[in-house]
């Protein structure tokens, strides 16, 4: 399970972001996570309960929001939200489209007591 060593990086980012600003805990996490991202949420949730300990946000609560996959089309250019499985344009059913949202997983918000 490989998002476990992806809470594990995401744990020492917010340890560094808790120094910097001399938190004491970190109360809440808030993820954007997109759908060719590779991650798994409801694994990303339960490998965050093993990582979580014994860090400073060890009581924290973790968000995650899904995103969707967005493509742009190189024949006609148009920009269009798509399922994760079918990478074709809207507009004009090309396959030649290049992923311009979608593969992302983003720390958006550390919610930290100070």
């Amino acid at each position: 399970m490989h998002e476990l060593s992806v809470c594990q990086g995401l744990m020492q980012q917010v340890e560094r972001v808790a120094a910097a600003h001399g938190a004491t805990a970190v109360e809440r996490i808030v993820l954007q996570i997109g759908g060719l991202s590779g991650v798994e949420p409801p694994l990303l949730e339960r490998a965050f309960e093993i990582a979580r300990a014994g860090t400073v946000a060890s009581g924290a609560e973790l968000e995650i929001r899904t995103g969707p996959v967005v493509v742009q089309c190189q024949e006609c250019g148009g920009k269009s939200a798509v399922p994760a499985n079918r990478l074709l344009c809207n507009y004009c059913g090309e396959w030649r489209v290049r992923v311009v949202e979608g593969e992302e997983l983003l720390l958006l918000t550390v919610e930290m007591d100070m």
